[in-house]
């Protein structure tokens, strides 16, 4: 695997004299005490200064300003917040928030310098897009590199969000976007011609395919290493559910070694430096809810090219509660992301699939897992809808195979499923990880649980994806591993008054009663006749 590339936070520092020496700390404003400021500021670096510092007075500095703090021969850009109570941050010291204090990698009470930061030189670029014009490559390398060096502030930041959303990147913009956020982090090269990934789009709650292609796709013999985000949004990503598992936090030359042996991980990417850039930017999209297509595509191409992908398999659920409402918009979203990645070497498949309501029955990691084994183990109680889809992208997944004849893939990966290698292969993945006590016969659930009930005879005709995705949030999923969401109904089935559409699962009070409101207010489920269930087209 290639070398990292340098960050600003790893960048040697020559220090003054008055920097090399502690002992003058008082005479000079400038040099301060850092003390870490348990406060997550979630992507942003933030600095902390008493209001009676003498390097604020000295400095100038105003509150929200950027400023560059230097300690030990690093330096890290910052926003700087003024406080006024000492029990925060002293007269004679330097406040670093969580992600800061990282960054710097040194202890409590470190000699740090503070002054003021130069402005991005991207800013000029930033301002045209603004008035929407059409920016270069040039433009978005400068961009990206400033915003993955974090010089940029949230209004920035948020500036240039909204910029792009607004005035919508055309496809070469959104390449130039794709290709500056891979170079401005490090980029694995796994040394073979074939690593397969793949990746959904996201909006579908439950929807665990990536936990059975792995296995399938690795008992074959390709090579598939999944890193994973953590969910934003959502109830659970696939790291969150696969974390119930095993362990999903381990180095990347550990992960390296796993992948070797077992052809395959599935592990949180958040240790590998990937795109950094886009890890910013979702900071600032997601509080929007702002997923305009080309930031999408630009957001997920980069993360698979720097992770080392040479093939994507890429799931787009349409549906009337999904990302992707219509076939239009499918399309169009699928030729963006078929430009892009013949632009920088990626061959992708891109297949539209059923986003009318969640994949599975549970929503939540602990349920999502139980789905998951369910399927691998060949249970009969295991969600169909499920094990048919995973095996259906596997088998795109396989095709990539030059032995494997097109349209051969499905029957494959099926064998491989029905005959327990995939589920061997899993066992051995998570071993490999460091395996979790898991018990499908004694879930670890929320010890609090409700359920909703059929209001009337009819037939499921519409589930909101979106509202039942809230209601798993509101009960404490995914910080609390067993809460979520379990189904009972799927769209088409026959329900009678009072039976039971879902339950909700919960570990507090407080959770669990501000699940249950949100379910008053909309139960996420509509009944009618067997005539109003909506058809979705969708092609595999």
């Amino acid at each position: 695997m290639n070398e990292p590339n340098d960050r600003i936070a790893d960048e040697p520092v020559a220090l003054s004299p008055v920097e090399a020496d502690p002992g003058v700390m008082d005479a000079q404003p400038r040099r301060l005490s850092l003390r870490r400021v348990a406060i997550d500021t979630y992507r942003e670096n933030v600095v902390y200064l008493h209001r009676d510092c003498p390097a604020y007075r000295a400095e100038g500095f105003q509150a929200l300003s950027k400023v560059e703090v230097r300690a030990n021969g690093r330096r890290i850009l910052a926003t700087l917040n003024v406080v006024d109570d000492e029990s925060i941050v002293g007269c004679r010291e330097l406040g670093l928030s969580e992600d800061a204090f990282a960054q710097l990698g040194v202890a409590d009470g470190h000699p740090a310098s503070v002054s003021q930061a130069e402005p991005p030189s991207s800013i000029p670029a930033l301002h045209r897009k603004i008035a929407g014009e059409r920016l270069g490559q040039a433009d978005f390398r400068a961009i990206v590199r400033d915003i993955a060096e974090h010089r940029y502030s949230k209004i920035e930041l948020t500036a240039f969000v909204v910029a792009s959303n607004q005035g919508e990147l055309d496809r070469e913009e959104v390449y130039f976007l794709t290709e500056a956020m891979v170079d401005a982090g490090s980029r694995l090269d796994w040394r073979e011609r074939t690593v397969v990934d793949k990746h959904c789009i996201g909006g579908i709650p439950g929807n665990r395919t990536s936990m059975l292609l792995v296995p399938i796709v690795a008992a074959h013999g390709m090579l598939c290493p999944k890193t994973s985000s953590r969910a934003i949004t959502s109830p659970a990503g696939t790291a969150d559910t696969m974390e119930v598992l095993a362990n999903v936090e381990l180095p990347m030359d550990v992960l390296a070694e796993i992948v070797r042996e077992h052809r395959a991980c599935l592990a949180w990417g958040g240790t590998a430096h990937l795109s950094p850039a886009d890890d910013v930017l979702i900071s600032v999209e997601r509080p929007l809810s702002i997923d305009s297509p080309g930031q999408m595509v630009a957001s997920i191409l980069s993360k698979k090219i720097a992770a080392g992908s040479t093939h994507l398999v890429l799931d787009i659920p349409v549906g009337p509660t999904a990302k992707v409402r219509s076939m239009p918009e499918a399309q169009r979203l699928r030729k963006l992301f078929e430009f892009v990645s013949g632009r920088i070497n990626l061959a992708i498949d891109v297949v539209i699939t059923d986003g009318r309501q969640p994949v599975g029955r549970g929503i939540g990691p602990v349920l999502e897992a139980r789905d998951v084994m369910q399927v691998l183990e060949n249970d009969p109680a295991a969600p169909n809808d499920l094990r048919q889809k995973a095996l259906r992208l596997a088998g795109r997944m396989l095709e990539f195979d030059p032995d494997v004849r097109g349209g051969d893939g499905f029957a494959i990966a099926r064998d491989i499923l029905d005959s327990g290698r995939a589920l061997a292969k899993m066992r051995a993945i998570i071993q490999a990880q460091g395996a979790r006590t898991f018990q499908l016969e004694q879930l670890a659930l929320g010890c609090l649980h409700f359920d909703i009930e059929a209001e009337r005879d009819g037939v499921v005709t519409g589930i909101d994806n979106q509202q039942l995705a809230r209601i798993a949030r509101l009960a404490g999923a995914p910080k609390v591993q067993g809460a979520g969401v379990d189904l009972f109904c799927k769209l088409g089935d026959t329900v009678m008054v009072g039976q039971p559409l879902y339950r909700v699962y919960a570990d507090y009070a407080a959770d669990l009663e501000f699940a249950r409101q949100a379910c008053v207010r909309a139960s996420g489920y509509q009944l009618g006749e067997v005539a109003e269930v909506p058809h979705c087209f969708v092609e595999f």
